[in-house]
């Protein structure tokens, strides 16, 4: 029993371990760099780690019940779609900043001699770009922003505000239930037991993208009232780094290991 306790508990700290992994936090970044509260970006990752725990139970628990192969090309294209989804949303992040700098760089003919810079939402959609307020004039259409359609469409729906990072996480657990199930495989015969470690491991990676998310969150807090040219230069930041990680991990899975080639390798990690 003693044993199996230290199992348990090595999965939960494994979970949070895993929540670190680096395409983990480049694409919760690119999420919490439009909120502001420590609160709402905890809630983000913890939702995060819902998507990743379904994911793994249903996945693992066909690999150590059912026996499940995933065929080479699967297990390639389940990652191969963690680096396409990380471009999405550095492309996101990127669209909001360069109409921060269209609106910095632009000015309306007779516009007010005061104009100035704070972050302000439209909806879901948090950016900052010079307006003037008395009379109010806004240089662009609120409706204009990259998650307007998404707004428009799913603002109705109570789920909409969790669809985002629970969608992320999904697409995470799906590139790594693979090797997270042949591990526990190797480790725990009981297959009750092992489905259990798999909860345990989720649980463990909520909690840990929970801390990760409301670390994250921090600097684009502090910076998106006093200091809006940080606070887009950050969101610049998160976005960059998860295209350019999104266009390495396609390479490496695409071309390295051969999804787009003749001669697909895989190795479940």
């Amino acid at each position: 029993m003693i044993e199996l306790l230290s199992i348990i508990a090595l999965g939960f700290f494994l979970g949070m371990r895993h929540a670190t992994d680096p395409d983990h936090v480049i694409a919760v970044s690119t999420i919490v760099a439009r909120h502001r509260s420590i609160t709402h970006a905890a809630i983000i990752g913890a939702l995060w780690g819902v998507g990743h725990t379904v994911t793994i139970l249903v996945v693992g628990s066909g690999i150590v019940v059912f026996g499940w192969v995933i065929p080479v090309r699967v297990g390639l294209s389940m990652e191969f779609s963690v680096g396409l989804m990380l471009i999405l949303l550095g492309v996101l992040n990127l669209t909001g900043f360069f109409q921060w700098m269209n609106s910095a760089l632009t000015r309306a003919p007779g516009a007010p001699a005061f104009v100035h810079s704070h972050a302000h939402a439209h909806g879901d959609y948090i950016h900052t770009h010079p307006h003037a307020h008395d009379p109010e004039i806004h240089p662009h259409d609120p409706a204009r922003n990259p998650m307007s359609w998404l707004d428009r469409h799913f603002r109705q729906l109570g789920i909409y505000q969790a669809f985002r990072p629970l969608v992320v996480g999904l697409v995470h657990g799906l590139a790594g239930s693979a090797a997270i199930a042949l591990l526990v495989l190797t480790t725990i015969r009981n297959p009750k037991w092992a489905i259990a470690y798999l909860l345990v491991f989720g649980l463990g990676t909520i909690a840990g993208m929970m801390l990760i998310t409301g670390a994250l969150v921090l600097p684009f807090a502090l910076s998106s009232h006093r200091f809006s040219r940080l606070n887009s230069g950050l969101r610049l930041a998160s976005g960059m780094i998860s295209l350019c990680f999104g266009v390495y991990l396609i390479y490496e899975i695409g071309f390295v290991n051969g999804l787009l080639t003749g001669h697909p390798q895989w190795t479940p990690r």
